[in-house]
């Protein structure tokens, strides 16, 4: 029984979209789709003139099979692609390399967890890379020759202008790949060697977590519900970009979402629509802004407002007198620890007695990489690894060997490491003596506050996570 010729193969491939297994004299079998047409299998059973027996796979598995299977060879086809090839992708039939590059490296994306997908062009070569749990990894190469042809497939796809090449581009697209319906945001800007391309993959209806599925410890739950029940006031989520923190604002307002509550949020843009709820997106060219939205807000009758950043002092004022009239306000900050949200309030010129008496709670969070479960084993941590965490008593801890599930990376998934500062009575009072992060971090550990590091270090040796993703996430203090 002979394996499938290169000419059934590409065929059955290409034309078909389905996998080829093997091959005997008169049959060949093939990967296929539960639910395929019949009329598909008799078709290609017609063209090679030989029983075709299939092999079915749920849809989302043979998508990734059959990604693979196309990668590969578009891989041969490579060393044979030349410039002269080269022809305006506008009038290019579907089975280009340009157009099966761009749905192929989708599939893969979208069936690793991918949320972006770089394709940068070099000297000699274009180089593809994917973002998984917040960290990019090399997928492939292409010739300069196809990048060419890409960026153009993605602009079209966009709705961008395919000829002009010298200044940056943004647009979306909507796509579906299997039974998942995927908003991608496009954004294209020149270089010296052509034009880079990075998609953002958002999926359209994704399941919006709730405060449970975040990571938080019992504790910290615990505050962040009563947090949100708040008849007013600010609380506020700070951290890097991309640290999830307007996921935390999300899942405070699916716990209160109610038909008697009236909630209504400014975004830029908004990430995940939430049936229920009115999202405003602002638009600075034409004057909608953060702080005109917000004023805007208040006009109409909201119980509880989340503001995407307090980015300056105009919408800090705004949402201070907000959460003074009796709004709840939820937003985000760009700060290092939950301490330094205060300062920085103080830094935009809120007056302390104001942020004394207006803000209610600051969680303060980065994202770190979980261990895969299918290639999780234990492992004794060395003295030095200790040391780095504090801790002096010797305990097995956790990391993944890399596997088929997680790419060879050792990692599946994301959870949360978070500090949350409850502004109480006292720390009202400290607030209104000293605006200082050093001295309001010092006043909250006396009474108990809980920083990321030691929210992280109980991730570790409870197996969530690694020692090396915690330091990379937050840098050790005293």
């Amino acid at each position: 029984m002979a394996l499938y010729t290169i000419k059934n193969m590409v065929n059955i491939l290409k034309t078909y979209r389905l996998i080829p297994l093997e091959e005997g004299e008169s049959f060949i079998k093939v990967l296929a789709p539960k639910g395929v047409e019949p009329l598909l299998l008799e078709e290609l059973r017609f063209s090679i003139g030989k029983e075709v027996v299939p092999v079915f796979l749920s849809e989302e598995e043979f998508a990734q099979r059959l990604q693979e299977a196309l990668a590969q060879e578009e891989l041969r086809i490579e060393g044979e692609f030349e410039e002269s090839q080269i022809t305006d992708i506008l009038y290019e039939e579907e089975t280009s390399p340009a157009v099966s590059f761009v749905n192929q490296t989708l599939i893969k994306a979208v069936n690793a967890g991918a949320s972006d997908v770089h394709i940068e062009p070099y000297e000699n070569q274009s180089t593809v890379r994917i973002r998984l749990d917040g960290v990019l990894h090399e997928y492939t190469h292409i010739p300069i020759a196809l990048h060419e042809q890409v960026v153009s497939r993605v602009k079209v796809l966009a709705n961008l202008n395919v000829a002009e090449r010298r200044v940056p581009q943004d647009g979306k697209i909507a796509v579906k790949v299997g039974s998942k319906h995927l908003d991608i945001r496009v954004s294209v800007v020149p270089t010296v060697f052509g034009e880079r391309v990075v998609l953002r993959l958002l999926e359209k209806g994704g399941r919006l977590l709730r405060l449970e599925d975040l990571g938080l410890c019992e504790e910290d739950l615990i505050k962040l519900r009563r947090f949100s029940k708040k008849p007013y006031g600010i609380v506020l989520a700070t951290g890097p970009t991309g640290a999830g923190k307007s996921t935390t604002l999300y899942a405070m307002i699916l716990e209160i979402k109610s038909p008697t509550r009236n909630i209504i949020t400014i975004e830029d843009p908004p990430e995940y629509q939430i049936s229920g709820v009115s999202q405003i997106q602002v638009n600075p060219k034409v004057g909608l802004t953060f702080a005109t939205g917000l004023r805007a807000i208040l006009r109409q009758d909201p119980d509880v407002i989340m503001v995407g950043e307090i980015r300056d002092a105009e919408t800090a004022e705004i949402a201070v007198q907000s959460a003074l009239t009796g709004h709840l306000v939820l937003s985000t900050l760009h700060t290092n620890d939950a301490p330094s949200a205060i300062t920085r309030l103080f830094d935009l010129g809120i007056e302390p007695f104001l942020i004394a008496s207006s803000l209610e709670g600051v969680v303060a969070q980065r994202l770190v990489r979980k261990i895969c479960p299918y290639c999780k084993k234990p492992y004794e941590p060395s003295k030095e690894e200790l040391s780095e965490l504090g801790l002096s008593e010797r305990q097995n801890f956790y990391k993944g060997s890399g596997c088929e599930h997680c790419m060879g990376t050792g990692y599946k998934g994301r959870t949360g490491i978070y500090e949350v500062l409850e502004v109480d009575e006292e720390l009202k009072k400290a607030i209104l003596k000293t605006q200082d992060t050093v001295e309001l971090r010092d006043f909250a550990r006396r009474k108990g506050f809980k920083t990321m590091l030691e929210d992280g270090i109980r991730k570790v040796i409870s197996g969530i996570t690694t020692t090396e993703e915690v330091l990379r996430a937050v840098k050790a203090e005293d």
